[in-house]
């Protein structure tokens, strides 16, 4: 009894946290589990019992696996167990998701004993996770004439697994919580420092905001008990940055509702509400555990007698209170009025929160039951050859005609499956589309293996064209908590078909490449779907979106997401680009002059930046897609001409091909048929058949942004604006200042140049600063470190034959090891530059971070308090973000650059080559407004 003895040594140490025993996923423990349950003198027979019923993972997991077969046993009355009445086990068994316990469910229900085959039918009407080789059984048994196999897929088809669900009541108590002022993060909710511990679901909790919030939450719920409590963003928009299942996990754990009694520490339904609404990928996040997200609008911007805005000295809005949400403020949720009330007086229309499809959600326990579902009832439905009776909401057709169409609306629409044939769909339209390249990445992967787990399944969606795991979020050290969960995350991985980083039998190098960059490469199709686990999905090919570990979990099984149409807002450019600007100074400069020119409002939010970059290859451009997650987009898309995404492809044939020949290949040769898929688009741009992806010249667009090249004369720094008075306006990324601002005079403790927001020009720049800086000076120290952190390995390889990464290694200090990784992490550096492993690196702030009260200049994308660097008790930290030479100059000056200074060191640089295209780029023709 080995494992036991271990597991109880495990709850022992586990209790010195606080902590409840955790549940088993080993077929092994398990077993011995039951072994010491049918020894009635057993001294462990009780705690086994209760590990048995209440401390089992279900889904696909090995333990569930064995427990499904003992729960089968104890039905046909191979083996007797006092405390598992026959009853019993079926109850547990309706609660185990799929794979196993269905497996079990069928074999009873189209079994010989006939009273066991009822009881077994029973429960399968209620469940919704079979895959083709349940439902295969089922319509085999159909036709043989089996009338539990006709009386389960009548149920099916009638969709009895929904509509027997009790409905959504009426009203909802809610009690506020004000969770932070200002946007809150999801590092607020679920830290990356404590990614490590995602997958041990009460551990994880722990992290939630902070000690004193979770007892505050506490004592709440016990002066409530009645009422649900509603976590909200003041003034602010809650849920930004990463696209974190685990911040809603924990959300749930500590105000949503069990999802199953036999299933510990995974709660579902959890009310949350942002003055200025939810994040486009929490709130899909929200909807996958059926919970409730809420745009509260409780303030708004002031206005005078004449209906203006009233601005302050600074020229910004000024905002006044509609309404109060402050904490223990009692609100009631009319589902059916969809209002939001305070007593008998009505606040604000709810409409958007609680559409049919989010309401079936909310019935059905979360948005998989319902996809499953519908799923389950078209298969009976063909089984029976009777019309899939109408059961859950339409799905909205929005279709204007004589409207062109956006680029997303072209994508959606080539991509759609179950909507009328032959309708043209815009934006708001409801779809269901196939999905071309999903990835997954480490610290969010092993909740995605468990979602799988729970999902019951096994191999990926042979209709997804390629899918990766990284290993980018854990890449700068190789501690004891990586060893343990990243190479067993492979394995999983690699096994369900997916191309991962690290190869379980150790056959090709470990590869830490940033995630982003890798899908990059291997979207090959500008009219392609991909799906991410990271906000930072954002692909300058086809249209990419950031999504929680669960909706990743989805596009792996089955190939498909759904999402309604979104808007777009179109951005073009005009004037010409100075020699010292950056391409990131372009990033900066879009958000600024989008919010001069909507008074602040955010156009971009939850919206597709469809942006008309045009000249600019896959790897530069992307450094503009990459910036729309934290413009709070929903995705962006880039528009380019025929020979610029020729070039594109082309490149990313050859990075494809560098992965194949290391190897990384699998057995159905995925990669080889990307590399073919490549071809194949060439092929039809250069022959005219198929030009790149454009927008019909009468789309229509929520709004549009011309860019002035020509406005852009300094560099231009994202500020966190750490000591601003209104709390709400600190650590957005909507302050930009020129470089001029700081005048030459603001302390650098720390430069990092890295993260996916560069590419190969920017190592290039780094390598070319030095080279005129050792001209200019004769050497070169720094006054503050630089860290540098490639994104890919290729990149790292290309800089070696052009002589770039000799220089680098000249001016290094410290240069990654991969056959000795670090095992901690760096607390202190020194005035010097570092070449780390590629990889996320500081951006990640999971594993490297910079000392506590620093001031951090990056390349990077996170300006979040205490993402990349942490407040001291001296001062606060602060993480601005500005382009690579900006970077360098003030790592090596120790302070920000002055103009004149930054002008010398790029002299004769080419920062970017970057000019708009000279002609509108729309589609050719009539003809392609249904040509897609």
């Amino acid at each position: 009894m080995n494992m036991y003895s271990g597991y109880l040594d495990e709850i022992e140490e586990r209790k010195k946290a606080g902590l409840h025993p955790k549940p088993i996923d080993s077929a092994d423990l398990i077993r011995e589990i039951i072994e010491q349950i049918k020894d009635a003198t057993n001294p462990h027979r009780e705690d086994s019992l209760k590990f048995f019923i209440y401390n089992t993972l279900p889904g696909t997991t090995s333990a569930a696996g064995v427990k499904a077969e003992f729960l089968k046993e104890i039905i046909l009355g191979q083996w007797t167990v006092a405390e598992i009445s026959p009853e019993f086990a079926f109850e547990q068994l309706s609660h185990m998701k799929g794979g196993p316990s269905i497996k079990v469910l069928l074999d009873l229900a189209l079994g010989d004993d006939q009273a066991i085959a009822e009881e077994a039918a029973k429960v399968l009407k209620t469940q919704v996770f079979l895959y083709e080789a349940d439902t295969g059984r089922l319509k085999e048994a159909f036709k043989q004439g089996n009338p539990i196999a006709r009386e389960i897929i009548e149920s099916y088809a009638k969709a009895e697994f929904f509509t027997d669900l009790p409905d959504v009541p009426e009203t909802i108590d809610v009690v506020t919580y004000i969770a932070g002022v200002g946007d809150i993060s999801t590092d607020l909710l679920s830290p990356g420092s404590e990614a490590h511990s995602r997958s041990d679901r009460e551990l994880h909790g722990k992290c939630l905001i902070d000690t004193k919030a979770q007892e505050e939450l506490v004592a709440l719920q016990k002066e409530h008990p009645d009422k649900r409590v509603m976590l909200i963003a003041e003034k602010g928009t809650m849920g930004v940055g990463s696209s974190r299942m685990s911040g809603v996990n924990n959300v749930a754990l500590w105000i949503g509702k069990q999802a199953s009694p036999y299933v510990p520490f995974i709660n579902i339904a959890p009310v949350v509400a942002g003055t200025n609404g939810i994040s486009p990928i929490f709130l899909t996040t929200v909807g996958v555990t059926g919970g409730i997200g809420i745009d509260l609008k409780n303030w708004v911007k002031k206005t005078d007698a004449d209906g203006k805005v009233v601005v302050d000295a600074d020229g910004e809005p000024i905002l006044e209170q509609a309404y109060s949400v402050d904490t223990g403020t009692v609100l009631t949720i009319n589902t059916k009025e969809k209002k939001l009330y305070k007593g008998d007086q009505e606040l604000i229309d709810i409409s958007s929160a609680l559409t049919p499809q989010k309401m079936e959600f909310m019935k059905a326990g979360g948005s998989y039951a319902v996809v499953f579902g519908k799923k389950l009832q078209t298969f009976a439905a063909q089984t029976l050859g009777v019309d899939v009776p109408p059961v859950f909401a339409p799905s909205k057709e929005i279709s204007h005609d004589g409207q062109g169409l956006t680029a997303v609306e072209k994508i959606f629409n080539k991509n759609a499956v179950g909507n009328t044939p032959g309708k043209v769909l815009h934006a708001g339209s409801d779809v269901r589309v196939e999905v071309n390249i999903v990835g997954s990445q480490d610290t969010t992967g092993l909740m995605t293996s468990q979602e799988l787990e729970m999902m019951a399944a096994t191999v990926i969606s042979p209709t997804v064209d390629g899918a990766y795991q990284s290993g980018c979020h854990t890449a700068s050290v190789w501690d004891k908590k990586a060893q343990e969960n990243i190479p067993k995350l492979m394995k999983f991985m690699n096994d369900f078909g997916l191309i991962t980083a690290r190869d379980p039998k150790g056959v090709y190098h470990a590869m830490t490449d940033v995630i982003h960059k890798v899908l990059n490469d291997i979207t090959v199709d500008d009219w392609s779907i991909i799906i991410g686990g990271d906000s930072h999905t954002r692909m300058s090919k086809g249209v990419a979106f950031g999504a929680d570990s669960g909706t990743v979990a989805l596009a792996l099984a089955t190939g498909e997401a759904s999402m309604p149409i979104p808007e777009s807002v179109k951005v073009t450019f005009t004037g010409e680009m100075q020699e010292h600007i950056d391409f990131r100074d372009v990033v900066h400069s879009t958000q600024a002059q989008m919010l001069r020119k909507f008074g602040g409002d955010n156009v971009f939010q939850g919206r597709v930046i469809e942006v008309h970059i045009g000249t600019l290859a896959a790897d530069q451009a992307f450094t503009f897609t990459d910036w729309t997650a934290e413009m709070k987009a929903k995705a962006s898309i880039c528009i380019s001409q025929d020979d610029t995404l020729i070039e594109s492809l082309e490149i990313a044939k050859s990075r494809i091909q560098i992965m194949i020949e290391k190897g990384m290949d699998n057995e159905i040769q995925v990669l080889q048929g990307l590399i073919d898929r490549a071809e194949q688009r060439i092929a039809e741009i250069k022959s005219g058949e198929k030009p790149a992806l454009a927008p019909d010249p009468n789309a229509k667009y929520f709004a549009e942004l011309e860019v002035d090249l020509s406005q852009i004369d300094e560099p231009m720094i994202a500020d966190p604006d750490v000591h601003n008075e209104d709390v709400s306006k600190r650590y957005t990324h909507d302050t930009i200042r020129d470089l001029t601002y700081y005048g030459g005079e603001k302390h650098v403790d720390l430069g990092f140049v890295g993260s996916c927001m560069v590419h190969k020009g920017d190592l290039k720049i780094v390598a070319q600063m030095l080279r005129n800086l050792e001209a200019d000076r004769g050497t070169v120290q720094f006054k503050a470190p630089l860290v540098v952190a490639a994104p890919t390995y290729n990149i790292i390889d290309e800089l070696k034959q052009e002589g770039d990464w000799d220089v680098l290694q000249k001016y290094s200090g410290f240069e990654f090891n991969d056959l000795l990784p670090k095992q901690t992490a760096r607390t202190e550096y020194e005035n010097m530059m570092y070449l780390e492993r590629p990889g996320c690196n500081l951006c990640m702030g999971n594993q490297e971070k910079a000392a506590k009260g620093d001031t951090v200049l990056a390349t990077s994308t996170r300006l979040f308090q205490g993402r990349v660097v942490a407040d001291s008790e001296r001062k606060k930290g602060e993480s601005l973000l500005a382009s690579t030479p900006v970077v360098v100059l003030a790592a090596i000056l120790g302070r920000t650059p002055t103009i004149a200074e930054y002008k010398a060191a790029v002299t004769g640089i080419q920062l970017t080559k970057f000019a708009p295209p000279s002609d509108p780029m729309n589609s050719r023709g009539p003809a392609d407004l249904v040509s897609f």
